[in-house]
């Protein structure tokens, strides 16, 4: 888009709003931006290009390089994603009359004037948190929508009786935008944030903040935004970044684009199933949650029976000499594991601490690794292995289930979902057998690199005739110049498990149906205890009979403070009539929002025989937005229609949903949760058959 043309697109419907007398302020600001934006971007380019063309680093040099080419490239991709509409709106102050721009990201420029002022910014709150009983100074705000670049609407609010140059709807910039059609990927919702949500984004992320909602009550676009807002305003998170947990593959589908969006790409975004390798073949417990405590000792017993020194002495066969290796050597080495450390890696630290015992029998003349490929093949090695043996958390796992009738199975590893907190336990605990065999490989490498140095080194001195009165024989055999010579690019290099932790913050989206030993897995992976703990008690399937703080309590994270939201802005007021006495049934104080909407749909009722015409006819009549059958398995979906049970649905929002035989979803509070999550996914309509 050229700096001369128009960044409004406005309907005829909206000529009035079209006047020069209400734009040409954003006329001119928006050309600004698009002639920074380009200037922005070529100076990115060039400050890329030299990072890329800078001479090999080593250490926080090296890291710190990393580091500034990811910035760089993560803001060239947030600059050419959104151009203009980087812009969500602007705010005039009540006293100063000075506009000032609210956008995605900040932006200045050459000048270092200020054009556009990150919405995470202390600057930005005002425009998201004002309200006519707390107008926080200002005395208007503007909303922009944007459609190809283009501003296709705005919404103006006045908080003062004399604002002047607005253009004033009946309806609010959020209100107008609740009734748009649903798409496979979450709105863009930043510009509409609202001051209660914005609230909550904003809160300090030390200890634990609940963010209880109803449906609809916009909590996963708090959870979403949140991220985002932490790791720009507490640097000290990226250190070790930022955790979000969604229910299901389809929810983190529906919303992976909202975060790329923010500017943010450092969030690791997962469900439960992706914290374990098992996870993704693991198949889904239907049952209640069993207590896996007991099967966790269990676990714990398992461990320690491989961690017991040998009661006997021996002697080491060397080249140097036959060494005495005592009982209580042996209890030394074993004790010297350090406390907490996985089993597999407490393994190489005793192992490491044999060698040293060794090496002081020698006299300390002999290097740790020349004694390692000396004895790693005898018999001292054999009774090491046989009394501290490598460990797969699998494989212990399985056979803690066998060992148990009630639990026990054709196939012992054949997981299910009830499995995972177990497994994850186990892994904690033990540690990554894979992990293991690449230190093997790499300390296999590392060995075989020295043998080649040595090699080298011996070459140097003999085609060069080199006495030790010199000195430069004895250099060349030193460690320093060793090191220097190694070919360190050949050897094996651990990759990270990036979902092992530990985090800055984790963020966990439809947290009431997290077990106990769920939430363990995640008190794992945040020993700083900062979380921010997303849900609804009502939509527990399973019941949650304690207050929110009690239950974080239980599970590790004490002192939790809970933010209530309680505006429904998704499901129109006729569907919230026919959902809430669901809920009540079962749940009389449940936390039912209210509706501030209405589609003037009432909710229909039919037979399941009618679901595919009556599918037919609503894509037939609406030529976008998306429609969700529930209850019905063998309804054929497309590419506008989804087929899903009420956990799947969880978290997502159609404009149609068509629940086929709800009373077939069960009794108690399991199905009266599966039939009000349901409901309550309609935007527009909702069909119940039979």
């Amino acid at each position: 888009m050229s700096t001369t043309a128009s960044a409004f697109a406005l309907s005829d419907r909206n000529s009035a709003k079209a006047s020069p007398r209400l734009i040409a302020r954003d006329e001119q600001q928006f050309s600004a931006i698009a002639s920074t934006l380009d200037d922005s971007l070529a100076q990115a380019s060039r400050s890329l290009e030299l990072q890329l063309r800078a001479p090999g680093r080593e250490g926080q040099a090296a890291l710190e390089r990393d580091l500034e080419i990811h910035r760089i490239q993560s803001r060239m991709r947030t600059l050419r994603r959104f151009r203009l509409d980087l812009c969500l709106g602007r705010m005039v102050d009540a006293q100063t009359g000075e506009i000032t721009y609210i956008g995605r990201t900040g932006l200045a420029d050459a000048d270092s004037e200020r054009l556009l002022v990150d919405w995470r910014s202390p600057a930005a709150e005002p425009f998201f948190a004002a309200t006519l009983a707390q107008p926080l100074g200002l005395a208007s705000r503007r909303r922009y929508r944007w459609t190809l670049g283009r501003v296709s609407d705005y919404w103006d609010e006045a908080f003062v009786e004399d604002a002047a140059d607005l253009a004033l709807d009946d309806d609010s910039a959020f209100v107008a935008s609740l009734g748009s059609s649903r798409s496979p990927k979450m709105r863009d919702v930043l510009a509409t944030i609202q001051a209660d949500q914005d609230a909550i984004i904003r809160a300090g992320s030390r200890g634990a903040l609940v963010v209880d909602g109803g449906p609809g009550t916009g909590k996963t676009v708090v959870a979403l935004h949140r991220a985002a807002y932490l790791l720009y305003s507490e640097p000290r998170l990226a250190h070790g970044g930022v955790l979000f947990l969604g229910p299901s593959r389809g929810y983190l589908s529906y919303v992976d684009d909202v975060l790329p969006s923010l500017g943010e790409e450092g969030v690791q975004v997962c469900t439960l199933r992706d914290l374990v390798p098992e996870g993704a073949s693991a198949v889904e417990e239907r049952s209640a949650p069993k207590e896996s405590g007991e099967l966790v000792r269990a676990v714990e017993l398992a461990v320690l029976r491989h961690e017991r020194p040998p009661a006997r002495g021996m002697t080491v066969e060397t080249p140097w000499a036959d060494i005495p290796f005592r009982a209580d050597d042996w209890e030394e080495a074993f004790d010297s594991a350090e406390p907490g450390a996985p089993h597999d890696d407490a393994r190489d630290q005793v192992w490491e601490r044999i060698l040293e015992i060794l090496s002081d029998r020698l006299g300390g003349q002999v290097p740790v690794r020349a004694l390692d490929r000396a004895v790693r093949e005898g018999a001292l090695f054999e009774v090491f292995d046989a009394a501290w043996p490598v460990l797969d958390p699998a494989a212990v796992v399985a056979d803690v289930l066998q060992s148990r009738p009630e639990l026990r199975r054709d196939d012992p590893r054949a997981w299910t979902t009830a499995d995972l907190p177990l497994l994850d336990a186990a892994r904690s605990r033990i540690g990554d057998p894979a992990a293991v065999e690449r230190r093997r490989r790499a300390a296999a490498a590392a060995a075989l690199e020295e043998e080649r140095m040595d090699r080298v080194i011996d070459e140097l001195i003999a085609a060069h005739e080199l006495d030790d009165g010199e000195g430069l024989a004895q250099m060349l055999r030193g460690r320093d110049i060793r090191n220097s010579l190694a070919d360190e690019a050949g050897l094996a290099v651990a990759e990270p498990d990036e979902l092992a932790g530990p985090f800055g913050h984790i963020v966990v989206d439809e947290a009431q149906e997290l077990t106990d030993a769920q939430w363990a897995m995640l008190l794992r992976r945040c020993p700083s205890r900062s979380i921010t703990v997303v849900g609804d008690r009502a939509q527990a399937r399973h019941g949650f009979a304690e207050s929110w703080a009690e239950r974080l309590a239980r599970v590790g994270f004490p002192g939790a403070q809970v933010s209530t939201l309680q505006v429904n802005y998704r499901t129109p007021e006729e569907v919230m009539a026919v959902a809430e006495p669901v809920i009540r049934a079962v749940l009389p104080d449940a936390n039912v929002p209210t509706s501030i909407r209405s589609s003037g749909i009432p909710v229909r009722r039919g037979r399941p025989e009618d679901a595919r015409a009556l599918v037919d006819a609503w894509l037939a009549d609406h030529g976008d937005g998306l429609a969700c059958v529930i209850g019905d398995a063998s309804f054929e979906a497309g590419p506008r229609v989804r087929v899903l049970t009420p956990e799947q649905s969880k978290g997502l929002e159609f404009d149609l949903v068509v629940l086929v035989r709800p009373d077939g979803l069960g009794e108690g509070i399991e199905g009266a949760v599966d039939r009000y999550v349901a409901m309550t996914r309609a935007t527009q309509e909702l069909v119940v058959l039979g």
